[in-house]
């Protein structure tokens, strides 16, 4: 019997970002080999600030990191939207989903997050400055080359890799050449928006007031005249994150982009300097951040580094082709959300909680057993990803520029506590755990559906348990007999003289 057949496979992960890390650090508790490549050649503490609620942190608190993760975020319980005289339209209450969960919302910034998962990965598991150059995808492994010169070996990549995947690149070239890969999966990635993110260094609260808030400060403008929409956050650090989301008058792509240099839409440009150039256009646009004097985005980027700010398109996107022989996607790689919805990092994590339960579960290393888990996860990550690429998009209406946007906003803001409290119910339902570690105790009064990969890991792992148990009885049983045969011995001895 080949080493495949009777051993776990070898995981190699292109990409930490969020979902990569998490699925390192879900192999590293169910002892999967793995190793980590990622292309940049160290940690950039880039990004702005997402909100992590009821969908992530039951696996926060399996993982046994929930109390350092409420440490580092500020909880959130409404969104306010503003026009831009800042006159605020209906909260969005969100407080009511620690009713149906147990849980609230909080909000981390991006970098503290990351660092909270990468002090989850030991060191020599992850390899920073690794640009991947070539996957040969063998019949009994793959082997990825990188640019310096080395090549890592296993059963499995995983390409966590972000919208611009190397791995789907490499996976989809062959996959045309077969004449296997669907004609939208050909099509170049579209976006109708691109963004600016950053946040602050800390701030002092006598000069902005809003960070005196013992709540998280979420707040939506929306640009009258102009194709913007800013968002502010406040944040357990005594900074502001912000989003300058700048809306375009058409979709395109980075190859309409090459084509058409020049357009007249200068911030759909790219270079070192097009993130300043977003900031000196959108710096006198208002903000209210408490108290009587008047702000500006200006006085926000004033008091952060320029190395924190970047300048990113919002590509939308459903992949249908996620893995083919060895190679399988998740997160960005497979399916680009509108950040409106908040999904991109949640999907992105759940896909690693899938690959996590489904690796852990494996019965052998072999193609065949590779292929059928592959199957399962798309079968079981695909529509949910659908459904996530949805209400993103729907979310993202309320952002929209002229009647559908107008509409979109009158709806969200006008809707009956009733009805936003079925919205919100049914958006709680897939609520993913990991199968394979100690369950954590159901909160709240809405029933989480059980995934097909945690039932899965779920069963095993309970019958390793029994298993372990048995073994331990078992063990105890032997030294109590040995305990009786040596005192019976000893009473011969003694009998005997």
């Amino acid at each position: 019997m080949s080493s495949q057949e009777n051993a776990k496979p070898t995981v190699l992960i292109v990409g930490a970002g969020l979902g990569g890390l998490l699925l390192g650090a879900l192999l590293e508790k169910s002892g999967v080999p793995y190793e980590i490549l990622e292309r940049a050649p160290s940690v950039k503490p880039l990004g702005s600030a997402l909100s992590v609620g009821p969908l992530l942190l039951p696996i926060l608190q399996q993982l046994g990191v929930y109390e350092e993760f409420l440490s580092i975020s500020k909880y959130m319980t409404q969104i306010v939207m503003f026009n831009e005289s800042l006159k605020p339209y209906k909260p969005t209450d969100y407080s009511i989903v620690e009713e149906f969960t147990g849980y609230g919302y909080y909000i981390v910034t991006r970098p503290l997050l990351y660092n909270l998962l990468l002090r989850q990965v030991p060191s020599d598991k992850i390899h920073f400055g690794k640009k991947v150059i070539n996957i040969s995808d063998q019949r009994d492994k793959v082997t990825v080359q990188t640019s310096d010169n080395y090549s890592y070996e296993g059963d499995i990549v995983v390409g966590a890799d972000g919208a611009h995947s190397t791995v789907r690149q490499h996976m989809y070239e062959t996959l045309k050449t077969k004449g296997l890969l669907p004609k939208s999966d050909q099509e170049v990635l579209p976006f109708s928006c691109t963004c600016l993110v950053g946040q602050t260094q800390p701030l002092d609260p006598d000069e902005f007031p809003i960070l005196k808030e013992p709540l998280c400060q979420f707040q939506i403008v929306l640009g009258k005249d102009r194709p913007y929409t800013w968002i502010t956050f406040t944040t357990a650090q005594n900074t502001i994150s912000y989003m300058i989301i700048f809306h375009l008058s058409k979709i395109t792509n980075k190859t309409e982009l090459e084509q058409n240099a020049g357009t007249s839409e200068h911030h759909i440009e790219w270079g070192p300097h097009s993130a300043k150039a977003m900031c000196d256009e959108t710096g006198s646009f208002p903000v209210s951040l408490g108290g009587d004097c008047k702000m500006t985005l200006a006085d926000l980027y004033d008091r952060s580094s320029e190395d924190v700010i970047s300048k990113v398109m919002l590509e939308e996107k459903v992949f249908k082709t996620w893995h083919s022989k060895r190679m399988v996607l998740m997160g960005d790689a497979c399916h680009k959300l509108h950040p409106s919805g908040g999904q991109g990092a949640v999907t992105a994590m759940h896909d690693a909680i899938a690959l996590a339960n489904l690796l852990y579960s494996i019965p052998t290393a072999s193609p065949r057993a590779i292929s059928r888990m592959f199957t399962e996860y798309h079968a079981e990550r695909y529509p949910a990803a659908i459904e996530s690429f949805k209400n993103s998009q729907q979310g993202a209406r309320v952002l929209e520029k002229g009647p559908v946007g107008a509409l979109a906003l009158y709806v969200s803001t006008h809707a009956p506590l009733w009805l936003w409290k079925s919205i919100l119910e049914k958006s709680l339902r897939h609520r993913p755990t990991i199968g394979f570690l100690d369950p954590i105790e159901r909160k709240g009064t809405t029933v989480p559906v059980v995934s097909a990969s945690t039932a899965k890991a779920r069963a095993l792992f309970e019958k390793r348990q029994q298993t372990q148990d048995e073994g331990e009885e078992s063990k105890e049983e032997s030294l109590t007999d040995m305990v009786e045969v040596e005192g019976a011995w000893a009473d011969v001895v003694a009998r005997n003289g």
